[in-house]
């Protein structure tokens, strides 16, 4: 990866910015509770990189890395920081297994309730999880290993889906259910995925399976449903290969519509099992709505959404945009996106299933034919909004963009050092970045997303 060569001083990283908490969100965790706050399974699990690190001093390390990538390049607002960053994550995993003898450890100090329900005696009253019975367990894998660290509750996972997670757990031995063993390739239960609607309150629950038939299902969701009745549909996912992907191409409803809905930005969306949607709404909302100001539309733009997942930004873009189109590469996002427009009476924007670069780069073919007359009815591209995956962006796609000429292009990125470097191509083809604004969109990790407006030089 090229770095950036440094032409000038970047200028001091100003104060980062909490976002104000909305009328609806959890009760803030006191400051005497924040001083034991440290998660008990940090070591393990190694999923937070900042544990045991002041909220405050997390964002001034996000700032100053956004800085040093981004700071040649355009000035570089404050971050915005959650006003209480705890429970933010609104799609839990867990992966379940049988207590190893080797290792295993009940009743060592922990963070949340066993699987009976019961609060434990530990430090501040509190034990780690307890295997359920039969000796089932569910939770993350232990740091670059396969080994399941038995978990009851995480502080950045949403608390209800947490709970849900722990009573499958506990309902599985009742109904002899048994858990996929990876070395054998035997069992039944591989995964939970719970996905919560942050407005609607909807609740999604996938079983992941090793074969496709659960028994005594409608006995097992009546149980469940009896424990949450929050819950609004159930879906079986059959993967049966020896893989570390969690989802299977197979899947069917045993409950409900297959399907949960939330509102962002003003408009619903659809959530299916497999479709991509930000996991922190809070955050994305103001992620999104700094995207949809940096592409200053004004209605007769010609918009592109690359990498558009189930259409969201392309949507919200739309009602203020002459004509929208998105591309994205996942079937089952396309589908929902479709579904999504449909759902918000949105008629001005076209979905394509395709690879976001070799689209573009065929757009831009498209266009420079249309201009020596062979081929006629190209549009002018006047907004590119771009949200690729970490690695980035490859020439092929940033080299389209360039030939497409927008006058504006809206980078948002995950990762700081690939924008960084794909900037550094698209100033060098004639765009000058004209401001970057953080958002932590991932407390107590590392991660930081950002989003860059730039325009095309004169």
């Amino acid at each position: 990866m090229s770095k950036v060569e440094k032409t000038a001083r970047p200028a001091k990283a100003e104060k980062p910015i909490k976002a104000t908490r909305p009328a609806n969100a959890e009760k803030p965790i006191k400051s005497a509770e924040r001083a034991d706050a440290v998660c008990p399974y940090a070591k393990k699990c190694g999923g937070c990189d900042y544990q045991g690190m002041p909220y405050e001093k997390q964002l001034k390390e996000k700032q100053a890395y956004v800085q040093k990538q981004v700071g040649n390049f355009c000035k570089v607002l404050p971050i915005l920081g959650m006003d209480e960053p705890y429970h933010y994550r609104n799609k839990v995993h867990a992966v379940f297994d049988i207590e190893k003898k080797r290792g295993s450890r009940p009743g060592a100090r922990g963070n949340g309730k066993a699987a009976n329900g019961k609060q434990g005696n530990g430090k501040n009253g509190r034990l780690a999880a307890k295997p359920a019975p039969g000796g089932i367990i569910s939770g993350v894998y232990k740091a670059g290993t396969h080994e399941v660290i038995n978990i009851d509750a995480c502080q950045i996972e949403d608390e209800l889906s947490s709970a849900i997670i722990r009573d499958i757990r506990g309902l599985l031995h009742s109904f002899k259910i048994k858990t996929y063993d990876e070395d054998t390739g035997y069992g039944l239960l591989r995964h939970v995925l719970v996905r919560r609607g942050f407005h609607s309150g909807e609740v999604m629950v996938v079983l992941v399976l090793g074969s496709p038939v659960l028994p005594s299902k409608n006995h097992f969701v009546k149980a469940l449903r009896e424990l949450h009745p929050e819950i609004s549909t159930v879906i079986v996912n059959v993967n049966d290969k020896r893989t570390s992907m969690v989802l299977g191409d197979k899947e069917s409803v045993i409950y409900g519509k297959g399907y949960i809905e939330d509102t962002l930005c003003g408009c619903t969306f659809r959530i299916s099992p497999k479709s991509f949607y930000q996991v922190n709404p809070v955050q994305t909302e103001l992620l999104y709505g700094k995207a949809i100001a940096y592409a200053a539309l004004t209605g007769n733009e010609t918009v592109v959404d690359a990498y558009c997942g189930t259409g969201t930004i392309g949507i919200i873009a739309a009602k203020s945009a002459k004509k929208v189109i998105g591309v994205e590469l996942n079937r089952d996002a396309v589908r929902d996106a479709v579904k999504n427009a449909k759902c918000n009476n949105v008629k001005n924007i076209d979905f394509y299933n395709a690879d976001a670069g070799q689209f573009m780069v065929e757009m831009a073919e498209y266009r420079a034919d249309a201009k020596t007359g062979e081929k006629n009815g190209a549009d002018e591209v006047d907004v590119v909004f771009m949200d690729p995956p970490r690695a980035g962006s490859d020439e092929a796609f940033l080299s389209s963009v360039v030939t497409l000429a927008p006058k504006r292009v809206v980078y948002v990125s995950c990762n700081p050092e690939t924008l960084a470097r794909d900037l550094l191509y698209l100033t060098k083809h004639g765009y000058r970045a004209q401001e970057c604004q953080p958002v932590d969109m991932f407390p107590w990790t590392k991660h930081c997303e950002v989003v860059v407006q730039m325009e095309r030089g004169r």
